[in-house]
């Protein structure tokens, strides 16, 4: 027990998607002489801002935010990065003698952060790959769910690429083992659940949608991703990406992103719970 108490204290502010936890973190912040973590694995990518819901300059209040805009939007970012970059910002943060404040809805990444699961270095298997590839993101996704439910309620179900490396793990060392935490660290978590917020994505993806639609524009001018990479980084930018081929209507780009960041939010909170 004298161990715990001397371990520095994180502050972590969960939740799903709208529910306000940025707004939260930075009013703590100012509070409590705070800087903010952020653990969003599509917020770690330079120029992927509007698309999600990267929190703007004016609305950080001045308060030091990290692990934004860090990674290249072309290149995957994975939780091992997220964990080694994280730990070097709660180390800075304390070096200032301020309080980390770690915000954000990626639950992997938070338990990978916090020690409560491990992060197995398994290598590439190219004839596992291979075959996987063959399979359609939805058969994947349906064979993670019977081998590693948990890894399934935190991963995006129509991106290839993070379900192939999943199953990759998994066929390596199975599940991927929750431990009892091993951080030096004391993580205080606190969690957002809003009573309306249905009500509170749609609101913001009405107020997003010819934002996220022009950011998708750009980003193919500039060629920053491609279509592929659009498709993979999912939500918002999938959906961008299917309206600007012309495979869907802006109606029907507003109504399936809404009824997807629905249940990305269900997931989240199943994953948080």
């Amino acid at each position: 027990m004298k161990r715990s108490r001397l371990k520095k204290k994180v502050l972590v502010i969960v939740g799903p998607t709208a529910s306000g936890k940025s707004s939260l973190a930075v009013k703590l912040a100012q509070k409590f002489n705070g800087e903010i973590i952020s653990a969003d694995s599509r917020q770690v990518y330079k120029g992927l801002d509007i698309g999600t819901g990267k929190i703007t300059k004016r609305e950080m209040r001045g308060i030091p935010h990290h692990l934004l805009d860090v990674a290249n939007p072309r290149k995957q970012f994975s939780a091992s990065n997220f964990v080694s970059e994280a730990n070097k910002a709660i180390t800075m943060i304390y070096h200032s003698k301020h309080i980390p404040i770690v915000v954000g809805g990626t639950g992997f990444y938070i338990d990978a952060l916090a020690g409560n699961i491990s992060l197995p270095d398994v290598p590439p298997n190219k004839k596992l790959r291979e075959r996987l590839d063959k399979k359609s993101a939805e058969t994947l996704f349906k064979i993670l769910k019977k081998k590693d439910l948990r890894r399934a309620l935190a991963i995006d179900p129509h991106n290839k690429v993070r379900l192939i490396r999943a199953l990759e793990i998994v066929e390596a060392v199975g599940k991927v083992p929750t431990l009892k935490s091993s951080s030096t660290y004391s993580f205080i978590y606190i969690g957002l659940k809003p009573d309306n917020l249905d009500q509170r994505i749609h609101k913001r993806l009405l107020k997003r949608l010819h934002g996220i639609i022009r950011e998708a524009k750009k980003l193919i001018k500039l060629k920053a991703i491609s279509y592929r990479r659009m498709h993979e980084l999912g939500l918002e930018y999938r959906y961008a990406g299917m309206y600007l081929k012309k495979k869907i209507s802006k109606e029907e780009m507003l109504e399936k992103l809404y009824t997807e960041i629905r249940r990305y939010a269900k997931r989240q909170m199943t994953w948080f719970k």
